[in-house]
């Protein structure tokens, strides 16, 4: 007998206000380091497109990482957006405050059949794919994952489980494509107003993972539940997501989520046309503010009077 299906994670968590029709926007950083110019610019982007169009700004913490996220970048982040000048609509969504939310979604695609437990660790993946030179790489580079457990009995994988192995819950991604009715497609708005209907690729992510071993969660899943959750209505990021998006659309459509609006903006780049990421040390709003430089020469320079 089958197990009933779990109730709908938007359903016991829904945290736009009711009846606010308004267009909604979002920044979202991590707070796993200080913030630097190209946050700001997304920060400004969706800032300045809420206020010309009457809508929400919020601002979402997405700090699932428990271990790399602190106190003091999240400190940090309220003192630089306001030293930039913005405001946010309250309360600020702390995504390490919301699990369970984010686990009744994988149960819920998990109740479908679409989700199953992955004990593998990277060194298993990687000498599994080390013996075919072109394996097959998903768009950030990573490897396909072989499918090494999905292979696995249902009483394989049951006993594993109850002997306390870790498991990571990937989706069965030829699965759930093959539940879609048509294909999917989401609406990317450039600049000047042009808009396109981009197709969405999920296939070429793989089985990739949607709960983690160490936190039962993924920015897949949260994101996703997060956007549908505060009536997200417009998603303004960078460029560097805009693959990402085809697994954001596959989980709207297998959760029954409503679609937001896409614009994917340039990267801020180095001298040496390296995008600027905390990975790679770029200067931070806070040593820019040091070094004497004023909120109005950051906002001027990224066009932003």
């Amino acid at each position: 007998m089958m197990s009933p299906v779990p109730m709908h994670p938007v359903e016991i968590g829904a945290l736009a206000p009711k009846g606010d029709m308004r267009p909604a926007f979002r920044f979202a950083p991590s707070p796993n380091g200080y913030l630097h110019i190209g946050h700001a610019y997304s920060a400004l982007r969706n800032f300045d497109q809420a206020r010309r169009t009457g809508g929400r700004f919020l601002l979402r913490l997405e700090d699932i990482d428990v271990e790399r996220c602190r106190l003091e970048y999240e400190q940090a982040i309220y003192e630089d957006l306001a030293w930039l000048g913005l405001t946010w609509d309250e309360p600020v969504l702390r995504q390490s405050e919301h699990f369970p939310v984010y686990a009744k979604a994988a149960e819920y695609l998990q109740a479908r059949g679409l989700l199953y437990p992955c004990f593998c660790s990277r060194q298993d993946i990687s000498r599994a794919t080390a013996v075919q030179r072109d394996w097959p790489r998903d768009p950030d580079g990573g490897p396909l994952y072989p499918g090494t457990c999905r292979h696995l009995s249902e009483d394989e994988s049951a006993h594993r489980l109850a002997s306390g192995q870790p498991a990571a819950l990937r989706i069965h991604m030829a699965q759930a494509v093959s539940r879609l009715a048509h294909p999917l497609t989401w609406r990317e708005y450039g600049e000047g107003e042009v808009v396109r209907d981009v197709l969405a690729e999920p296939l070429l992510w793989g089985d990739c993972i949607l709960a983690r071993k160490d936190i039962a969660t993924s920015y897949h899943i949260a994101v996703v539940v997060d956007d549908a959750r505060q009536g997200i209505s417009d998603i303004v990021r960078g460029k560097d997501l805009f693959d990402a998006t085809s697994v954001h659309r596959l989980l709207q459509e297998l959760l029954e989520l409503p679609v937001p609006r896409y614009h994917h903006h340039d990267l801020l780049r180095d001298a040496a046309g390296q995008k600027l990421s905390k990975s790679t040390r770029a200067k931070s709003l806070r040593a820019l503010r040091q070094e004497g430089v004023s909120a109005q020469d950051v906002r001027r320079r990224l066009g932003f009077n």
